[in-house]
């Protein structure tokens, strides 16, 4: 080692030792009691918005499991000069938060089409399959119109409100697929992936579906181009049709107005008044985060960008929409053991929230934030406080004999139970916080799997409290129907001259008028007593003839 990196580590280890005294000597026992005491007035105050919600925003981290919430907070609060463990993510600030159990009709550990057919529908299903109930078979299309299920997206355009789905995954993959396709295999994108398929004439694939059956879609944003556009485009498909052309034609028949971008550079000068937008970023998946151009022909929107285009074109509606986001990049590089990748795209979906928050009111508009599932993926260690979340643990003299591995080696903080990165190896001459690092993992495999545990479901805005407790995933579903007056139950919902007794003063923390309740409550006795009185009254009058 050369005495310039002697040196360079030396003055990182008294900043991270000066940065700890800070902290520590902070965090004596008043400012936990403080803290501590803050929170409890604030969950005290809490109330709950029971009123409608004109709009909902399903925001959908794929594969973004409880540990990667952890990690992700660690490294952005470190990316911003703190130890990273008090740090809050957008997310983490939403007052109402629960659990949802993943799992599909026939597997433990489940995968993202089932997973999206249960929140986009309220139906669990067998994993593969989109848009329809478990009685379908993988690849089997004999009753594929009996079994196909409506969604949040049918529900919503009955309603008249407006629908847009937004990824950074191609727009025709299972999580953004699931909200529109009925197709008895995710895999069948595009016309060639159903070459030879048996049994399955005049069904379309998951792209023609979008634009020949869901055209009404007011914004499209992704990934996916390839699957829109012939062989002789440089495209995935080999039927001939220019599936681009085809929703103009579409949107040009219904005398709207709207736009067909491809790159950064034209989404911003998309025209505020625009009616119907298809953004397609990339032939394939659009880029990690990290590696995206934001300028140039081949430049891509990050998700917060594409958000917020997608609610300004869809804010214009007065009956409002139903808006669906997927950070889908964050499972692709779980898959890979790419965790600083996962995590970095992480922060981009948390960044998202944050400009969904500043731009809609939590007195109309639910947010609800989940995962589809988890992945294999953990952080361990016993890594002292402020440690580089994407380091690893040295194990020199000051480690306890009962925390030393058994082979004296580093171990990184952050590793996989399976996948394609590297098993147990020496790490102490290796660079584990490069973004293209692949983390070590128990079990070699060409792609790491999904975890099978129960993902976090966080909510703000119009009858958000009611995702507090363990459901089952699907009734996410039901849940955001309800909220917004929509889908089977909507008639469960409250109507307009009863919400008026329901309103909600709050604020972006959820915190209302810890009063607001007791008004309520007020205001409907109030209303059952004069209804009372009155019966009362002619009853007596009735008693009194007699």
């Amino acid at each position: 080692m050369t005495d310039f990196m002697c040196v360079a580590i030396m003055k990182m280890l008294i900043l991270v030792a000066l940065m700890l005294v800070c902290v520590y000597s902070k965090e004596d026992r008043k400012f936990w009691l403080d803290e501590g005491h803050k929170a409890l007035q604030n969950a005290i105050k809490l109330r709950p918005n029971v009123g409608v919600a004109k709009n909902v925003i399903m925001f959908l981290g794929d594969g973004m499991s409880v540990a990667t919430i952890t990690a992700a907070r660690i490294l952005k609060g470190q990316m911003e000069g703190g130890t990273g463990e008090e740090y809050r993510l957008q997310m983490e600030k939403m007052p109402y938060i629960g659990l949802a159990k993943t799992y599909n009709t026939d597997q433990q550990t489940p995968d993202s089409a089932g997973t999206g057919t249960a929140y986009w529908s309220g139906v669990k299903t067998r994993h593969g399959v989109l848009g329809v109930d478990q009685s379908v078979e993988q690849g089997d299309c004999t009753n594929l119109k009996e079994a196909s299920l409506e969604t949040l997206a049918d529900w919503s355009l009955k309603e008249k409100k407006s629908v847009g789905i937004v990824s950074t995954a191609r727009v025709t993959h299972a999580s953004p697929g699931a909200g529109y396709a009925k197709i008895p295999h995710r895999d069948w994108e595009n016309d060639v992936e159903m070459d030879g398929v048996e049994g399955c004439e005049g069904v379309k694939d998951i792209a023609r579906q979008l634009v020949e059956n869901y055209h009404d879609i007011q914004v499209v944003m992704g990934g996916g181009r390839g699957n829109f556009l012939n062989r002789d485009a440089d495209g995935n498909r080999k039927d001939g049709r220019n599936l681009i052309t085809m929703w103009e034609d579409k949107q040009k028949s219904k005398g709207v107005k709207y736009q067909y971008v491809k790159n950064n550079d034209e989404l911003k000068r998309v025209a505020p008044d625009n009616d119907y937008l298809l953004g397609l970023f990339n032939m394939d998946h659009m880029e990690y985060d990290a590696d995206r151009n934001d300028t140039g022909p081949e430049s891509e929107p990050s998700i917060a960008d594409m958000f917020e285009k997608a609610h300004q074109v869809l804010s214009k509606n007065d009956k409002g929409y139903f808006l669906f986001v997927e950070g889908g990049r964050i499972d692709h590089a779980h898959h890979k053991n790419l965790a600083h990748q996962a995590l970095l795209d992480t922060i981009a979906f948390d960044k998202a929230i944050t400009r969904a928050i500043e731009l809609t009111d939590e007195k109309d508009t639910m947010i609800l934030v989940t995962a589809d599932h988890s992945h294999v993926f953990t952080m361990s260690g016993y890594p002292s406080r402020g440690h580089d979340i994407l380091g690893k643990m040295m194990y020199n003299g000051d480690v306890r004999k009962s925390k030393m591995p058994k082979d004296k080696m580093p171990m990184s903080i952050l590793m996989y139970a399976n996948g394609p990165g590297p098993q147990r190896t020496n790490l102490t001459n290796v660079n584990t916080t490069g973004k293209d690092f692949k983390f070590p993992n128990g079990v070699p495999l060409k792609s790491e799997t999904h975890g099978g545990e129960d993902v976090a479901v966080f909510a703000r805005g119009p009858m958000s409290h009611l995702v507090g407790g363990v459901h089952e995933q699907n009734v996410l579903a039901l849940i955001m129907a309800y909220a917004s007056c929509v889908g089977p139950d909507k008639s469960l919902c409250v109507d307009d001259s009863m919400a008026k007794f329901c309103t909600y003063s709050g604020s972006n923390s959820g915190i209302g008028d810890p009063n607001a309740a007791s008004k309520n409550s007020f205001s409907l006795l109030n209303i059952v007593a004069i209804f009372g009185l009155a019966f009362y009254s002619l009853l007596w009058k009735r008693l009194g003839d007699v």
